[in-house]
């Protein structure tokens, strides 16, 4: 580092001097831009007909009210598949936080454009010089030094920030229909068991009149003790597969609450169909992923960080500047001066070489990140969709094939034993025939709600499984009428 310095001006030039210092401090303000933007997806984008993209932005979400209370139940526990997904939007504490994460990359932003502040210094040399009859020396007081930053540093490092906040706000995007897409999925599987619970209700009733019927026949010598007792065992069996149903649904609803970030919400039971499955093609899904996803556009808008930090670390060598002022006090001549100088590094040795060398390589991971990550969704989206398209296909064998049969079957068989025509054991396997075709088909619908919840999630769906309702426009009055001049 080297100094220019200036001493002992006369006093006319203590006001020339100030001037100079008060345009170093102001002659490189730092230019304050917004937050760059990147495309990122809108509010839906179906398989069938994505959307454009648009600038970035927050997703919508709305900051939590304060707590009242952990333990504290809601006044109305949610009990349908939207109201679970608002419930998450509004209150889940993912979203808040990722929400928070954009504040701190905003306030970063801001920092990164700031400007070095002034030092003030008060210098006292030559303090007891024997040449000097007072010995006080010389007195410099104030000193003022600014640093000025060139090559754009400020400018670069706030296009780095700007980089952050577009990846934040993303990952805000990314949070908000994963957390959809967890909601809609545990709401189903919850949905799923509910079913499987009626089901087996149903079953037991069933049972519970072969075996009235059976004592009948038993009383009158038209059944085996045998018979009878397999028709027991089959009630039995249905009954503790139905008690052990009703014992996992308060697990599953309390789970449910906690996945959408409301633990004390539990519902006594939620409300939904299995019909209306949604449909997905797996080619139109995967293009649709890769294309809009959150994920992927943040690997790119990591490549565009990427390379500004190697803009910015390749600025680094150029020397900023720093200028000082200051007003000297000389007690051995009683005389008043003024001081300047000026001073910046000499880039030598350190030329910020191993900075711009970890900021290139972190460009190449990041340029790399992006194939991975587009790698990633489609091994997500394969996988789901698989598990969608094999349930789909499943339930509707079941639906359309062997649960009318099963149905046809048992009726048959039970009104040909009570015409007398052939044995209640029949009847019995026909029964459990019916009872594992309704089982299946209804595990079969839950496994595809599921899988299609999370499709829904990476597609970025915000109304499903139905499409977006229409909004409610309120009556248009008539015009008054006009009163007729007399």
């Amino acid at each position: 580092m080297w100094v220019f310095r200036l001493r002992e001006l006369p006093k006319r030039s203590l006001v020339w001097t100030g001037g100079l210092a008060a345009l170093a401090c102001g002659c490189t303000t730092p230019e304050t831009r917004s937050p760059l933007t990147a495309p990122v997806p809108g509010p839906r984008a179906t398989a069938t007909r994505p959307v454009p993209a648009g600038p970035i932005q927050q997703a919508a979400y709305q900051k939590p009210a304060p707590p009242t209370g952990s333990d504290q139940p809601v006044a109305a526990a949610p009990t349908g598949v939207d109201d679970f997904v608002r419930l998450a939007v509004e209150r889940n504490p993912r979203l808040a936080r990722a929400n928070l994460a954009i504040d701190a990359a905003r306030g970063r932003h801001v920092q990164a454009g700031l400007y070095p502040n002034p030092e003030v210094a008060v210098n006292w040399d030559e303090i007891g010089d024997r040449s000097s009859s007072d010995r006080l020396g010389i007195l410099t007081a104030p000193k003022l030094t600014q640093t000025i930053v060139t090559g754009k540093k400020l400018t670069l490092a706030q296009a780095v920030a700007a980089r952050e906040i577009d990846q934040a706000t993303l990952e805000l995007v990314a949070e908000r229909y994963a957390i959809a897409g967890s909601v809609r999925s545990a709401f189903y599987e919850a949905l799923a068991l509910q079913k499987r619970a009626e089901i087996l209700d149903h079953l037991a009733k069933l049972a519970d009149e072969a075996v009235s019927n059976g004592k009948t026949l038993l009383d009158a010598s038209q059944l085996a003790r045998l018979d009878y007792v397999q028709l027991e065992i089959e009630r039995e069996r249905f009954r503790a597969e139905l008690l052990s149903v009703k014992r996992e649904l308060p697990g599953v609803y309390r789970r449910l609450a906690a996945v959408a970030g409301a633990h004390a919400a539990i519902p006594a039971s939620v409300t939904g169909t299995f019909e209306g499955l949604p449909e997905y093609e797996a080619d139109v899904v995967r293009e649709a992923v890769l294309a809009y996803h959150p994920q992927v556009r943040s690997a790119h808008v990591g490549i565009e960080r990427a390379r500004a930090a190697v803009a910015r670390a390749e600025a680094e060598p150029i020397p900023n500047v720093s200028v000082y002022t200051g007003f000297v006090r000389q007690f051995e001549n009683k005389s008043y001066d003024g001081a300047v100088g000026i001073a910046m590094p000499v880039p030598v040795w350190n030329r910020n070489q191993g900075n711009i060398q970890a900021a290139k390589a972190e460009l190449g991971m990041a340029i790399q990140s992006v194939g991975q990550v587009e790698n990633e969704l489609a091994a997500r989206v394969a996988t789901a969709y698989q598990s969608y398209a094999a349930a789909r296909a499943r339930a509707a064998v079941y639906q359309k094939e062997l649960i009318p049969r099963a149905e046809e079957t048992y009726k048959l068989s039970l009104a040909a034993f009570r015409g007398g025509q052939f044995e209640y054991l029949k009847v019995i396997q026909a029964q459990r025939a019916l009872a594992e075709a309704q089982l299946e088909a209804n595990r079969a619908l839950g496994e595809a709600w599921r899988a299609a919840a999370e499709l829904s999630g990476l597609l970025l769906e915000d109304w499903w499984p139905g499409p977006r309702p229409a909004p409610v426009t309120p009556p248009v009055p008539p015009p008054a009428k006009k009163d007729k001049a007399p």
